[in-house]
């Protein structure tokens, strides 16, 4: 248990808070006790130190007489009754002052001594200083310091019991911080505890105040959040490859087996082998597709960004795609400057073209016609942007579907009756976040309208 105490971060805290207010009460009662019982000292010193200057102008304007007249002067002038003075000849035997005999501890000059004096039966504390004149006499100096030391005690005292109250209450306040500080942090650890567990909908409550308790709250749900949707995007995922794969797996087999059983001559045990064989590539190709995108999504090949020229790559994208277009009776257009800056992973931006080309011409109808139109987007320091949008003129996307588009897998109702694995759209998302970029599905009245939005220029680095 004390192991646990002294290892927890709420201990650590309430310990960090109770020394720095001890630290800050120790230096305001160190100040304190510095500017007003050190204050009564420095006033003293200063009073003794001025009263020996004018003694000594004294003493060399006129001898011993004149600091005799002096001395005895400044004792009826005395009101306040603290001043101190003892002039001692050689012998030490008193020649004036208000002292009966020279104190025993004062054995060097000009140093500071605080010692018990008696003054007419009744005993004091005095603050003096010695000083040696020519011809083997003495002087003493000093300030009778009682009341200011009752009053320095007095001070002592106070502040004394002062700084410790403070630190009562620092430790009182180290114990309520430990205690808020758990609580605030039990609701995550609960929250966690119950994640654990697997009681994913579990959300951290927020106290509705504001502080930085909530704002960690609202990152730990934001979070949790998230990761609600990436749990249902891979359940989705499954269902998704046991659905579609479920049908050319079982198709593939019951060829193979209808081979196995009824085929009669080597060329159609060879066909049957060849259909049964380009399902299974079907197959692997939706792998392979699943694959890329991981590995994209994954941020592996941005080893491979440099800046390139995007018109060469759509030129070879719209020549690639021309035969199929032309067999589908469908139109193929290029719509770019003479030469567009951009920067990236050329190969992967060609292969996210050429699956929005892909996509244009197998939804476009017969006699329709497909626009690949780039331009430059204007931009401040970090070097603005690309924007290739391809047109067409099929069903489109119903605006309810936009959304879902680009999850893998997923397929419009329009688009049930066409080849292909829903997985198009995914990898041209994948594609454009690898590169900081968009992907927005827009209506082109019919049809879609596929915008890319990518950057020209390598980021400026921080």
């Amino acid at each position: 248990m004390r192991r646990g105490l002294l290892h927890s971060a709420s201990f650590r805290f309430a310990m960090i808070y109770a020394i720095l207010l001890a630290i800050s009460a120790g230096a305001l009662a160190l100040f304190l006790w510095w500017a007003t019982a050190g204050l009564l000292d420095r006033q003293t010193e200063a009073a003794i130190r001025s009263d020996a200057q004018n003694l000594a102008e004294r003493w060399q304007e006129g001898g011993l007489p004149a600091l005799i007249i002096t001395i005895d002067d400044r004792l009826t002038q005395d009101v306040e009754d603290d001043s101190l003075y003892l002039l001692v000849d050689p012998r030490m035997r008193r020649i004036a002052g208000n002292l009966a005999r020279w104190p025993s501890g004062v054995q060097e000059a000009r140093v500071w001594y605080e010692l018990p004096i008696l003054r007419a039966g009744v005993r004091s504390l005095a603050r003096v200083q010695r000083f040696d004149l020519p011809g083997g006499f003495h002087l003493l100096i000093g300030r009778d310091v009682q009341v200011r030391a009752e009053l320095r005690t007095l001070l002592t005292d106070a502040l004394g019991w002062g700084l410790l109250i403070l630190l009562g209450m620092a430790a009182l306040g180290a114990v309520l911080v430990r205690s808020l500080f758990r609580r605030a942090i039990a609701e995550v650890s609960a929250t966690a505890t119950a994640i654990a567990g697997g009681d994913l909908a579990r959300r951290v409550r927020l106290s509705g105040r504001g502080d930085e308790f909530d704002q960690l709250a609202e990152t730990i749900n934001e979070m949790l959040d998230r990761i609600g949707r990436l749990m249902d995007g891979v359940r989705q995922v499954s269902n998704a490859i046991a659905h579609d794969l479920r049908t050319p797996i079982t198709r593939a087999r019951t060829r193979l087996e209808d081979a196995a059983l009824h085929a009669d001559t080597e060329e159609g045990l060879r066909a049957a082998i060849e259909r049964g064989t380009a399902d299974l590539d079907g197959i692997v190709a939706v792998f392979q597709a699943l694959l890329r995108i991981a590995e994209i999504e994954a941020g592996s090949r941005r080893s491979a960004f440099a800046a390139f020229d995007a018109v060469p790559l759509l030129d070879a994208i719209a020549e690639l795609y021309d035969v199929v277009a032309e067999e589908r009776a469908v139109s193929l257009a290029v719509e770019a400057p003479p030469s567009l800056a951009c920067y990236g992973d050329a190969d992967l931006i060609q292969l996210a073209l050429a699956n929005l080309v892909d996509n244009a011409v197998k939804f476009s109808p017969e006699g329709g016609a497909v626009r690949i139109v780039a331009r430059a987007q204007p931009g401040g320091a970090g070097g603005g942007g690309v924007e290739i949008a391809v047109w067409d003129q099929g069903p489109g996307i119903p605006e309810s579907d936009r959304a879902r588009a680009t999850e893998r897998f997923f397929r419009a109702e329009s688009a049930r009756s066409t080849p292909g694995s829903g997985l198009g759209l995914a990898l041209v998302q994948a594609v454009a976040q690898l590169h900081g970029g968009v992907l927005r599905l827009e209506d082109a009245g019919p049809g879609l309208r596929a915008v890319l939005v990518l950057s020209a220029a390598a980021p400026n680095p921080a």
